[in-house]
């Protein structure tokens, strides 16, 4: 049976937190960059980030008073497979026109 993994949906499905894991893909940046890029207060970043963080979406990286963070890409790549697993699932399904059969 095919999965996905549902807690990692639920972290990502956040608007903002998708926003943020779309900037960070195409750069480091600290929490300052982030509140000017997304508009979002400080404090509400702060709390994306941390679920982003113990999600393992992203990691951080000291640098004087400032933290970076970058994106782990083997998180996004690990659920685009489990998408891409699903996808090849269907597909199958759907070329051995598997259906199951109403009482």
């Amino acid at each position: 049976m095919t999965s996905v993994d549902t807690d990692l949906m639920r972290v990502l499905a956040d608007p903002l937190r998708l926003h943020i894991v779309t900037l960070l893909a195409r750069e480091t940046l600290c929490t300052t960059h982030l509140v000017e890029e997304t508009g979002a207060r400080q404090t509400n970043l702060s709390n994306h980030l941390k679920v982003l963080r113990e999600a393992g979406v992203v990691e951080t990286e000291p640098c004087g008073r400032f933290t970076y963070y970058r994106l782990r890409p083997d998180v996004v790549e690990s659920l685009a497979g489990q998408f891409a697993d699903l996808a090849r699932t269907a597909r199958a399904t759907a070329e051995a026109n598997l259906k199951r059969s109403c009482p």
